[in-house]
């Protein structure tokens, strides 16, 4: 009795801290959709800005992911295979981005890929800028979670698929991908929404230029300067956007479970 009535004790904090917390997380997206009235936003949904921006954002994050994908999944193949101290080494620059300021991200990007970078290749204040960016602050989300659901495939699993005929790439597409397709599917989407929300970063190695490299928040921090009210708008389109694409992937991730 009395370990259900401590139990109880601390369950109640921990729900009302927990429900804190949570208010505050979605209050900015709460915020912002009572803040935003009907005609602001059917305003804004005309602005020829709104839609470059918004197709911009969805081009290249898009291709970002497809780049991510393919070459994230098999370092996230490796680095679950590998020696675990070899691959903790690993791990750590490859998330690197994560903690590093996406400012950081883009005067590096600058100064490697600039007019007078040490590479000889100017990609400074282009699309494929864009591009850049988004590969590797986003990339880092897909390589964690993909490397997490392949450390659950047993390695028994893809000896008897093999034992079985199958060539080592078969075994990997047939075994090992459906057991960490909920991690793959997650990894996906974390990685996809960081990719569309980028900012920092490509403000400082792309730029801010209409339907060449302004995405989506770069197009809110431009409305900014000149209507509130618009960029309010552009911040809640982007928002709701995200959240849809977002909530069908988390679908998908869980039906894959």
């Amino acid at each position: 009795m009395r370990t259900v009535q401590a139990t109880r004790l601390v369950r109640a904090p921990a729900g009302i801290a927990g429900v804190a917390l949570l208010g505050l997380v979605v209050s900015p997206i709460a915020f912002l959709a009572f803040a935003t009235a009907p005609e602001d936003l059917v305003r804004a949904l005309q602005d020829e800005r709104l839609l470059s921006a918004l197709v911009l954002s969805v081009q290249t994050s898009v291709v970002a992911l497809v780049i991510t994908v393919l070459g994230g999944t098999p370092l996230a193949w490796w680095l679950a295979r590998s020696d675990r101290r070899i691959a903790g080494v690993a791990e750590v620059l490859v998330e690197l981005p994560i903690v590093v300021p996406p400012a950081v991200i883009g005067v590096g990007l600058l100064i490697g890929f600039g007019r007078n970078g040490p590479l000889g290749v100017s990609l400074a204040f282009t699309t494929t800028a864009v591009v850049f960016a988004q590969i590797i602050v986003s990339a880092p989300f897909f390589v964690r979670s993909a490397a997490a659901g392949f450390r659950r495939v047993d390695e028994d699993l893809l000896l008897v698929a093999q034992s079985l005929g199958a060539s080592p790439l078969r075994a990997f597409a047939r075994v090992a991908v459906p057991v960490a397709r909920p991690s793959l599917v997650a990894g996906i989407g974390l990685a996809w929404a960081r990719a569309l929300g980028e900012f920092g970063a490509t403000l400082l190695f792309a730029g801010n230029l209409p339907g060449r490299t302004q995405t989506m928040p770069l197009a809110i921090y431009a409305a900014l300067e000149s209507d509130v009210r618009v960029a309010q708008s552009i911040a809640l389109v982007l928002a709701a956007f995200a959240l849809l694409v977002f909530g069908a992937l988390h679908f998908l991730s869980r039906e894959a479970r």
